[in-house]
């Protein structure tokens, strides 16, 4: 089974990046958290330090399933900053390689980036730009290709399933949205 990360950088939105880790988990993805500072430990947009499983440096990401990206301020404006991660967004990208982001993260990372140019594409309302070319929507959730994006805190479920079906199936998701009571 391939590996999906999920980058952390201070000022990460706690809620998306844990949800993610949490519900791909369930659903068996092997799944390891990234640091992008100069040690693993990542401290959120509200104060909630996390010890992340590895640093950027410790991993190769030429196989992945899965970049993950979380929102939060200043945590995507970080991620952004961070030249590696965005040159292997680029590549991941390139290849089809599957890429998520929630919240600041599409319209922070991933528009300036190219990546979401011509997709329908979500992120946190009012931060929608017109650069790198998205279709932005109102939409909780926005599946478009390899690309998924998710619009903020409370979408972090229904956009940790969203990734989870695309890997594992609709059956997946669906058996691990009613495990945590998420199902109707």
């Amino acid at each position: 089974m391939k590996t999906s990360f999920v980058f952390l950088a201070d000022g990460f939105e706690e809620v998306e990046a844990l949800t993610c880790v949490d519900v791909m988990r369930r659903a068996g993805m092997h799944v390891v958290t990234v640091s992008i500072n100069a040690g693993r430990e990542v401290t959120g947009a509200h104060g909630v330090p996390v010890l992340a499983d590895s640093l950027y440096g410790d991993n190769d990401y030429s196989d992945a399933e899965w970049l993950v990206l979380p929102g939060g301020v200043p945590g995507a404006p970080n991620l952004a900053a961070h030249e590696a991660l965005c040159d292997q967004l680029k590549a991941h990208d390139e290849r089809g390689g599957l890429i998520g982001a929630i919240c600041a993260s599409p319209a922070v990372v991933l528009a300036p980036l190219g990546v979401l140019s011509g997709r329908d594409a979500v992120c946190y309302p009012g931060m929608e730009t017109p650069e790198g070319g998205a279709n932005w929507g109102t939409t909780s959730v926005a599946v478009d290709g390899h690309v998924v994006t998710g619009n903020g805190p409370a979408a972090a479920a229904p956009f940790a399933l969203a990734m989870v079906a695309l890997s594992m199936g609709d059956g997946v998701s669906a058996q691990v949205a009613g495990g945590m009571l998420l199902a109707d």
